[in-house]
């Protein structure tokens, strides 16, 4: 490979790099990705395999237009009930394919907004999974909410299926970042949803916050800080605004000339989290706050932390099953990811196969290279005597990486450490470019992602 920069310059952070929830990373998926090699892959999983699961709802009230996930509006209910139709074939047919008896660890709700199901149809679906993955009764029940989507009705719905944690999007509570964004959404109804989920028995509640909006400024994130601080999350995460207008069309609808640059994006990412360790929450990788005593917290510390589609996490399953237009799931042979159109996805279903569409056969090279990208994106580290005890001699490609890493870099900002490095405190913004260093993919064949910072 040729390396004409480093993770290391001054305009390092104004660069596009992966997040890094798998690798290789979905761009680099191939597009020929045949479903008999899913059926396959599901008819080898190991039946007592641990399992998380994902439902993918692609509907939303209303779009906001910051938004880059696979989603589409509808003022009419039909499509949803559709679409829920076809999801619920799918999971028949993968509970056929694998057995249905495996140990389920996590399940996940994602979208858009899974809020906009009626009541009814919240049972039904969650009914649905557990007659076929009876294992999910024990499990995590995570769903994304939207505040503006909940009902008294919607809260009894999901009291009755057992939901232990919701994660609610807020970005920022200033009003001008909101108009600016598309999404109008305020604190009272934030904090007060928030009340009522506790209410109802939800044991853990995440807020999902955004800097680098349009108009934002260390001022308006500092008081969305302290809003949240006074609501009470047991977690956080504060992402960098995607501005990939390219990917999301509704994006074309913010005006870039407003968007904070890359030193002011970094300023507000600094600031947010030193309001939030201050406030005690202890900080998770290059995002994520959680309580101190939270499991992701003593997963950072005992060295399990994870990291997925759903970013960091304490699931330590062996495959993530994932159901409905765009999932991407794993399996131990690699990565899955249905036909991103719902209406393509729904008519492959409907016609009684699988909707895979891309995918990723891991290679050795793939597994080594993804667990020391994990690595590094949880604990700040690369321990190379660690992984060429797994992998042997085939780590020695990482091993010149990393020595050139630390050639390069400024005095104090790695550290050699078993073979690899630790990456000093001052330095962690530039994780997602360290590890960008090991993507094989990614040095010969950049694809556009969101910036760096």
């Amino acid at each position: 490979m040729t390396h004409t920069a480093s993770p290391f310059d001054a305009d390092a952070l104004s660069r596009s790099v992966p997040r890094y929830t798998s690798y290789p990373t979905a761009p680099h998926f191939s597009g020929d990705f045949a479903p008999e090699t899913y059926e396959r892959w599901l008819g080898e999983l190991d039946r007592d395999a641990a399992v998380s699961l994902y439902l993918h709802i692609p509907f939303c009230d209303e779009l906001c237009w910051f938004c880059a996930c696979r989603t589409q509006g509808s003022k009419m209910y039909y499509p949803v009930t559709r679409y829920l139709a076809q999801i619920e074939a799918e999971i028949t047919r993968v509970a056929e394919l694998t057995g249905g008896g495996q140990t389920i660890s996590q399940m996940h709700w994602g979208g858009g907004s899974p809020t906009v199901l009626a009541p009814g149809d919240i049972r039904r679906l969650r009914r649905h999974v557990q007659e076929h993955f009876p294992g999910v009764e024990s499990a995590e029940f995570a769903v994304e909410i939207d505040p503006r989507d909940m009902t008294p009705d919607r809260f009894e719905a999901f009291a009755d299926v057992g939901l232990t944690r919701a994660s609610i999007g807020v970005q920022d509570f200033d009003e001008t970042v909101q108009v600016a964004i598309g999404r109008k959404q305020g604190y009272e109804m934030t904090r007060d949803v928030v009340a009522q989920l506790r209410g109802i028995g939800v044991s853990g509640v995440n807020i999902d916050l955004l800097y680098g909006l349009p108009h934002q400024t260390e001022d308006s994130i500092g008081r969305t800080i302290e809003q949240v601080i006074e609501i009470g999350p047991d977690r956080i995460a504060i992402f960098g605004y995607a501005h990939v207008p390219w990917m999301a069309k509704r994006q074309k609808l913010i005006d870039p000339a407003v968007l904070p640059g890359p030193e002011q994006r970094q300023a507000q990412a600094s600031l947010a989290a030193a309001m939030l360790v201050q406030a005690g929450y202890t900080a998770i990788g290059i995002d994520h706050f959680a309580r101190p005593g939270d499991p992701l917290a003593l997963a950072r510390d005992d060295g399990t932390l994870r990291r997925n589609f759903q970013g960091y996490t304490v699931d330590t399953a062996q495959a993530m099953l994932a159901f409905g237009a765009s999932a991407i799931g794993f399996l131990p042979q690699g990565y899955v990811q249905n036909d991103p159109a719902t209406a393509t996805y729904q008519l492959r279903i409907e016609n009684g196969g699988l909707a895979s569409r891309r995918g990723c056969v891991l290679s050795l090279d793939d597994r080594i290279r993804r667990d020391a990208i994990e690595e590094i994106l949880t604990q700040f580290r690369l321990d190379l005597d660690r992984l060429t005890a797994s992998y042997g001699d085939f780590t020695e490609p990482l091993r010149e990486t990393a020595a050139r890493l630390l050639a390069a870099a400024p005095k104090g900002a790695l550290e050699p450490w078993r073979g690899g490095f630790r990456i000093a405190g001052g330095w962690r913004s530039r994780t997602r470019l360290i590890a960008a260093e090991f993507d094989a993919y990614f040095q010969t064949r950049p694809a556009r992602h969101s910036l760096a910072v």
